[in-house]
């Protein structure tokens, strides 16, 4: 099977073991063959996307649980906002692949291996909640990814300027901040908590940059200013707004330059 057939099939699946699964293979199928760069997309393949399990139960942002990470449960609820975060991520990473035709074999290379490590991201913060007693859709979840990615479903430069640059980024300011809770916190599960976190922070710098590195191709090869097209796309697609503290270490290594890192660091 073409490898971006077999990220839509992955992307398709409603059940997340099986999701996790057939990502991993598709990435590992691809092996040193070359990725073909031939057009995939047919009428109607949308069909399915994406496959999401019945629960948890999709609500607004605002209407997700919020609950003291000094107790159990509260820990447990937060553990399962970043587990279904990373689940979208998979559907997120699985879609890029699959959904813009006519792009390098890297860029699809790149996108298969982003969703390999997001299924095992997702695989080590499933594996920890169940240690806690809780299993995934045990809690809430909101659709503020996914909900980007149908707005630039039709645009792969806003897709890459949007969703990893943009979205994905934030979590490089967040998770800092979440281990910094976890250890005052100080019990076995929240340090483990912090262990996985330092996984999935070293790998997101890396899924940042792959965003940035596509949406400055992208910019280049459409003739674009890579800031002013960037403020351009952010309005149109009602973007949520950058908040503060940000962490800019980490934007830096994902490849933001100066001159954005200043723009975020002035408001």
């Amino acid at each position: 099977m073409h490898p971006r057939l077999g990220a839509l099939a992955a992307l398709r699946l409603t059940d997340p073991d099986r999701k996790v699964l057939a990502t991993r293979a598709v990435a590992a199928g691809m092996g040193e063959q070359p990725v073909p760069v031939d057009t995939v997309r047919t009428p109607g393949d949308e069909a399915g996307v994406p496959g999401r399990p019945e629960r948890p139960l999709r609500v607004a942002a605002t209407a997700v649980e919020k609950r003291s990470p000094f107790t159990t449960e509260g820990r447990a609820a937060l553990i399962h906002s970043i587990c279904h975060i990373e689940f979208n991520a998979i559907n997120l990473a699985l879609d890029a692949a699959w959904r813009f035709d006519g792009m390098p074999e890297a860029y699809y290379r790149d996108w298969l291996r982003v969703a390999d490590e997001e299924a095992q991201h997702f695989t080590l913060l499933h594996a920890h909640l169940r240690t806690m007693g809780w299993h995934y859709g045990d809690f809430t979840g909101h659709d503020g990814l996914w909900a980007m990615c149908e707005k630039t479903k039709h645009d792969v430069l806003a897709r890459m300027a949007l969703v990893p640059r943009t979205l994905e980024a934030r979590g490089l300011d967040a998770t800092p901040l979440i281990q910094a809770r976890l250890r005052r916190v100080d019990t076995p599960d929240a340090l483990a908590a912090c262990a996985i976190l330092d996984i999935i922070l070293r790998d997101e710098v890396g899924h940042v940059a792959i965003g940035n590195r596509w949406y400055r191709w992208l910019c280049e090869r459409e003739g674009c200013d890579p800031i002013a097209h960037y403020r351009v796309l952010y309005r149109r697609h009602e973007a949520p707004r950058l908040r503060a503290p940000f962490n800019l270490e980490a934007r830096a290594r994902a490849g933001f330059t100066d001159e954005e890192l200043r723009a975020l660091a002035d408001g």
